[in-house]
């Protein structure tokens, strides 16, 4: 058994996110752990106006998959390219680093995998990023992928 038993990795559904959850694959599958992505997400307003424009149709249309649900999906069918033998996925409504730092905390997982998409931005500088709030809370092991 290796070193790890739980990599957790976040994802939004970018190609730099997708970049991380495939390090953090190739990471859990060496390791023979179990990778869980995560992804967080607000829901969708004034879907009200979306369902009196498509009439009758409005629930075929307006329910269904959340982009978060098809980040997941995505990023699931990656990581199992990758060999790894159990995928987990999570989706949580809420703020990013919140999310994700609260269900690594929760499911006591080994090690994050983070991009480091932001890190290096005038706007992630005086702001703050995601991965750098994410780093700065995690409870666990981070490993930071160059995704940009």
């Amino acid at each position: 058994m290796g070193a790890y038993q739980l990599v957790a990795v976040g994802t939004d559904g970018s190609d730099s996110s997708y970049r991380a959850v495939d390090r953090a694959a190739t990471v859990a599958a060496d390791s023979g752990a179990t990778l869980l992505i995560i992804s967080a997400y607000h829901p969708a307003k004034n879907t009200g106006e979306a369902e009196r424009a498509l009439g009758e149709d409005a629930a075929y249309h307006v329910v269904g998959s959340t982009p978060a649900e098809e980040a997941l999906r995505t990023a699931k069918e990656r990581a199992s390219a990758k060999g790894v033998g159990e995928v987990e996925t999570v989706a949580k409504e809420g703020d990013p680093i919140e999310v994700v730092t609260s269900v690594v905390t929760d499911r006591k997982a080994d090690l994050l995998v983070i991009g480091n998409r932001g890190l290096n931005s005038l706007s992630g500088r005086l702001l703050g990023s995601v991965p750098q709030g994410i780093s700065r809370k995690a409870p666990t092991d981070v490993l930071i992928v160059h995704t940009t």
